[in-house]
């Protein structure tokens, strides 16, 4: 029992306090340590049918519902090459730390509800015309509940509970189109934290149409940080979602990617270019569908700009149109493009340089699809 306690007892425990901004971390190292929280502050109870709905979902899906529950976990967690341990009586002191860690385990979770609840109370105020504050004050304000609620839903938990709360339908009504510019990422990025990994949330965000909205910041906002956090949101929402990428291709997506990746913003260009390679290799039923628009042309316009960190997605971006694709290989071919003297130039550039060891892997791989049988002048340099 003791062994049970000590795989317990080293549980790191991570709540967030009622207070919008508060993180307490606090961790029980060792089954003869006393329990400690920081923050005593006492729960706010709402019976509600979304708590009371989020209430039995948690327990459904997370915590055991009596201490007999906790010690089953404990030992499914213990590892069976340990060996059996002496059997010893528990107690009754330590039955006393273990009932009351885990209540403020549970507590901790419901706190957590509270939070958002108060974070979207704030962000509603604009609909209900509630506040008193200026202008200033309202919008620190709500910049702070955005960045509490993306720490919150960094939990997949609290991202399905938002969305029962119904603030993701308040972020793509109300946010993603506010007039300042702050408030806007912030949504976007609040999209983002919580579409990630979540198949449920990917699917009712993009059934509320947010996928366009997205797009459209992605591609003509005039703040750079808006475009690339909505950028980030629109990755979360197509990778490894197919109905995500359904939507991305019926709104041209892949011309979205292009122009970020011919835009102004190193990040933008970044991200666009990382995401393109991402979708290429995942989906290679695209690949035609991309050089059919010139991409092929495109990308090797954008390797004659000055050279950037970015080139290496190009490059990765390019072999892959090669490779099982004779149209792609046709294009990369066309003399006209002049793309094996620009390959044999960024060949050389690169030589020696430890941290272009993957563009120049690309490099050579390009060149040896593209331009095998032709590069004899070039064999000693590359060696």
């Amino acid at each position: 029992m003791s062994r049970l306690l000590t795989l317990v007892g080293n549980v790191t425990l991570l709540c967030y306090r009622k207070r919008l901004h508060h993180l307490v971390l606090f961790t029980y190292t060792g089954a003869n340590k006393p329990f400690h929280c920081a923050n005593n502050d006492p729960v706010v109870n709402e019976s509600t049918d979304a708590v009371s709905i989020m209430t039995e979902d948690r327990q459904n899906r997370r915590y055991p519902h009596n201490l007999q529950g906790v010690l089953q976990l404990a030992v499914e967690a213990g590892s069976a090459a340990e060996g059996p341990a002496p059997a010893q009586p528990m107690t009754e002191e330590r039955k006393t730390w273990l009932r009351e860690a885990l209540a403020d385990v549970c507590k901790g979770q419901m706190d957590e509800v509270e939070q958002m609840k108060q974070c979207l109370a704030v962000l509603r105020k604009e609909e209900t015309g509630e506040s008193e504050m200026d202008e200033e004050q309202e919008e620190d304000e709500r910049e702070l509940a955005f960045e509490t609620l993306s720490e919150l839903c960094e939990n997949l938990d609290n991202a399905r509970d938002l969305m029962t709360l119904g603030g993701l339908d308040l972020c793509v009504s109300q946010y993603l189109c506010h007039v300042q510019s702050g408030l806007r990422w912030r949504a976007a990025e609040l999209i983002a934290s919580c579409a990630q990994n979540m198949p449920q949330v990917q699917v009712h965000l993009l059934g509320i149409g947010v996928l366009p909205k997205l797009l459209q910041l992605t591609d003509s906002d005039p703040h750079p940080t808006v475009r690339i956090k909505a950028l980030y949101a629109v990755s979360c929402l197509v990778r490894e979602q197919e109905a995500g990428l359904k939507a991305f291709l019926s709104h041209d997506g892949f011309s979205v990617l292009m122009r970020g990746m011919q835009s102004e913003s190193e990040k933008l260009r970044t991200k666009s270019a990382f995401l393109l390679l991402n979708l290429l290799t995942s989906h290679s039923e695209q690949k035609d569908t991309v050089i059919s628009m010139g991409m092929v042309q495109q990308l090797v316009s954008v390797l004659r700009s000055p050279h950037s960190p970015f080139h290496e997605h190009v490059l990765g971006a390019l072999c892959c149109l090669v490779e099982n694709c004779p149209q792609g290989l046709t294009d990369c071919k066309n003399p006209a493009l002049g793309l094996e003297e620009l390959l044999r130039q960024r060949v050389k550039e690169l030589q020696g340089k430890e941290e272009s060891q993957e563009e120049l892997d690309f490099c050579k791989r390009l060149r040896t699809k593209c331009f095998q049988g032709q590069q004899s002048d070039d064999n000693g340099m590359d060696r």
